[in-house]
């Protein structure tokens, strides 16, 4: 009994292993496509011409690297061409030609293979794909499939019972047959995308519980590129910084991309010794929430403040707080902040490489008491 339970670790460390290994292929092909977005929102993917010859949808390599250390992306230049030679050696870009295997900070031409339909459609990516477009429906629509559920003593959120599961992809016509549908679900683990809550085992049809591994829609930053860190835990899904919801136009064959830019304007309560210094600890905010993986179990991430503060105390003059408006121009992925609670609202978290950071929107400066409005 004891060499068979041997046996079984030796196994489950396998599984996760090879798990672990897909599920950073995953992010790499993530990470690109939601770069792919940024680009062409900012008119730096466009039809070029060399030699009265015209390359459509294709990027300068110079021109990539100056905009990522724009964008705070990259701190140097050298780290900007490890982050996309990343890219190139997973067949996400490459040179119009093919005429480079390497990345170079040269006015050479580079196209992502998604652009060009050259994208390698192999298993893994599609099984990524599929897991997906599963994961938004999930997300997107009404269902009592992900409910926070109990096994083993523990309570885990967005759980789902594997039996409900594999009832919902029939329903949902993901799959046609029970036994199909239960050999998705062992493949959605093997690649990383769900996981038993608390990884003791494979994807079994019955009523035990497994949880998504993956959020989908978390804004990468491109240097998570080079960290060859794997999780062993799921992400948070209520991540601070995701993608936008936007209505797909019904093909499986691409990542879901975000909505148009917009500029807003935000009404935030500051609190005047905060005005001068927003990393002192004094006032009614603790610091900055942790913005990365989070323990599979519970409830949303803690809030901010340390207490509540009423309208009134926000608005009444000579106070404690003034009134200041931050104007706000989204990114391809969004605004880059959280806003949570009612009466007033606060802002939770900041993306510190987004646009609200760009703005001066500050987590522990100012407690929202306006309406965010889009113009």
């Amino acid at each position: 009994m004891l060499l068979e339970g041997r046996e079984m670790d030796c196994i489950g460390n396998t599984m996760q292993k090879k798990a672990a290994e897909l599920e950073r292929l995953a992010e790499v092909l993530v990470t690109g496509e939601q770069l792919r977005l940024r680009l062409h929102e900012a008119k730096v993917i466009k039809d070029r011409r060399h030699h009265l010859r015209t390359y459509p949808n294709c990027f300068v390599a110079k021109e990539l690297i100056d905009w990522l250390i724009e964008h705070k992306e990259a701190s140097d230049r050298d780290t900007a061409i490890k982050i996309i030679q990343k890219l190139l050696d997973k067949s996400i870009i490459h040179h119009v030609c093919d005429e480079h295997r390497e990345f170079k900070d040269l006015k050479l031409f580079y196209r992502f293979r998604k652009d060009d339909g050259t994208f390698p459609l192999d298993s893994e990516a599609k099984v990524f794909m599929r897991g997906q477009r599963i994961y938004e429906k999930l997300m997107n629509t009404e269902n009592t499939l992900l409910q926070t559920r109990e096994e083993e003593n523990g309570t885990f959120e967005r759980a789902l019972v594997a039996a409900e599961f594999i009832d919902w992809l029939l329903q949902e016509g993901e799959m046609a047959t029970r036994e199909e549908a239960g050999q998705l679900g062992r493949r959605l683990l093997e690649h990383g995308i769900i996981q038993h809550v608390t990884y003791k085992h494979h994807f079994v049809d019955g009523p035990l519980l497994y949880q998504f591994r993956m959020n989908f829609r978390r804004r990468r930053r491109l240097i998570e590129l080079l960290h060859e860190r794997s999780r062993s835990i799921p992400e948070s899904h209520d991540s601070p910084f995701c993608l936008r919801k936007q209505n797909s136009d019904g093909g499986n064959t691409s990542f879901l991309s975000v909505s148009p830019t917009k500029e807003i304007k935000v009404v935030v309560g500051v609190r005047r010794s905060s005005m001068s210094s927003s990393c002192s600890s004094s006032g009614y905010y603790s610091s900055s929430p942790t913005l990365g993986s989070s323990p599979p179990v519970l409830c949303n991430p803690k809030s901010v403040l340390k207490r509540q503060v009423s309208p009134e105390e926000l608005q009444t003059p000579g106070g404690l707080f003034v009134k200041k408006t931050v104007t706000i121009v989204g990114d391809a992925v969004g605004w880059g902040f959280v806003v949570r609670g009612s009466k007033p609202c606060h802002i939770q978290a900041v993306d510190p490489g987004g646009p609200a950071a760009a703005a001066g929107m500050k987590v522990r400066t100012g407690a929202m008491y306006g309406v965010l409005k889009a113009l």
